[in-house]
């Protein structure tokens, strides 16, 4: 399951080499050239948000003992892939207002004023982002936590229930004992009253041999 992890890695590291080329280049570009560069950039961060999730599902699925180093890694390509959208949007932002100078010519001077507007508005949109991922990794991190509770409680039963096994074993161990001593008790006892019996029948004997032994004299 990791090595699958790593190989995203790999994907992540190379796609997003190539988008800091590509949304440094933007600036300098003009015309077709650039909106094309524009879509290409565009259609990448798509793939690398899909790759994100895929490393999100891989790592729900490593063992919890090992998934804490990996969510750190995904956090930190997250806040990578943050930048790089940011980055773009302000790219796209001047690629916008150089249009709008060019068809408008002086009266885009008012572009300006425009692009704080819009790089305002950004910045709350990426603020509302982080909120958002900060609730989705609290998310992550509470299931986390109950995943390991519940196996935690599995184990739990599984002892207790070993625990009742041995009980009744104990149990059913000491029935058999008490059987046993019970059986020799009572034979303890026969062989006590046939003792009793058999010494009673001797001095019996005895003093019938005594009496008439005494009576023939």
């Amino acid at each position: 399951m990791s090595s699958d992890f790593e190989s995203y890695e790999q994907d992540f590291g190379t796609t997003t080499a190539e988008l800091t080329n590509k949304i440094g280049r933007i600036p300098k570009l003009s015309g077709e050239e650039k909106t094309q560069l524009i879509l290409n950039v565009d259609k990448q961060l798509e793939e690398v948000r899909e790759l994100m999730e895929q490393m999100d599902l891989e790592v729900r699925e490593i063992p919890i003992q090992s998934r804490a180093m990996y969510n750190g890694r995904l956090k930190s390509y997250k806040q990578e892939l943050e930048k790089l959208e940011k980055d773009f949007k302000r790219s796209r932002i001047a690629y916008s207002d150089e249009v709008r100078h060019e068809l408008l010519g002086d009266d885009g001077g008012s572009s300006e004023g425009q692009r704080a507007h819009l790089l305002d508005n950004t910045e709350r949109l990426e603020r509302s982002s982080r909120r958002l991922e900060a609730g989705y990794q609290i998310a992550v991190e509470t299931e986390q936590v109950g995943q390991e509770i519940l196996s935690n409680l599995h184990g739990d039963r599984e002892k207790i229930q070993k625990a009742r096994e041995r009980l009744r074993e104990t149990d059913a161990n000491l029935g058999k004992s008490s059987r046993i001593l019970t059986g020799m008790l009572r034979r303890i006892i026969q062989n006590r009253v046939l003792v009793f019996m058999l010494g009673a029948i001797i001095l019996l004997t005895i003093i019938l041999a005594i009496y008439f032994n005494l009576r023939g004299h």
